[in-house]
């Protein structure tokens, strides 16, 4: 039977010898439904507009513990706000991101993960992750030039 990642979190807090809490869930459970890219503050924007009671520093910590327990992924667009993006089940992409109007696409290329593996290897290096976010105009934003 497949895991799925609001298990995968229990465990992992229980680990860590955390109790399961009413709040935690919550975030956990909206994060995992979020297709986007969010920061701490729109993670909390969401979430506070379904239970006003949980606060910032809640959202903080739950997100910073799903990231350890490696179900989301920090995302840096480069605009000083750091971002997460769902890593368990989803598949490896980079990003193109407009430096205009913050618009990001995600991106994945054979070719490219080949160009990448080949470096790590002329290198000498063992990969453990990579990133890559390439930075630019989009087309809306360089037809407005």
């Amino acid at each position: 039977m497949p895991i799925d990642a609001k298990e995968i979190f229990d465990k992992y807090i229980a680990a860590k010898g955390m109790r399961k809490t009413a709040p935690r869930d919550t975030i956990v459970k909206i994060f995992l439904q979020t297709e986007k890219h969010v920061s701490t503050e729109e993670l909390y924007n969401i979430v506070s507009k379904k239970d006003p009671g949980i606060g910032y520093a809640t959202v903080a910590r739950t997100i910073k513990l799903l990231n350890e327990a490696g179900l989301c992924r920090i995302v840096d667009l480069g605009d000083g706000t750091l971002r997460y993006e769902h890593e368990y089940k989803h598949q490896h992409h980079d990003h193109l991101v407009c430096t205009c109007c913050g618009k990001l696409v995600e991106i994945y290329d054979k070719k490219l993960e080949k160009v990448q593996e080949d470096l790590v290897k002329k290198h000498g290096f063992t990969q453990t992750s990579h990133r890559l976010n390439i930075f630019g105009l989009c087309p809306q934003c360089q037809n407005k030039s």
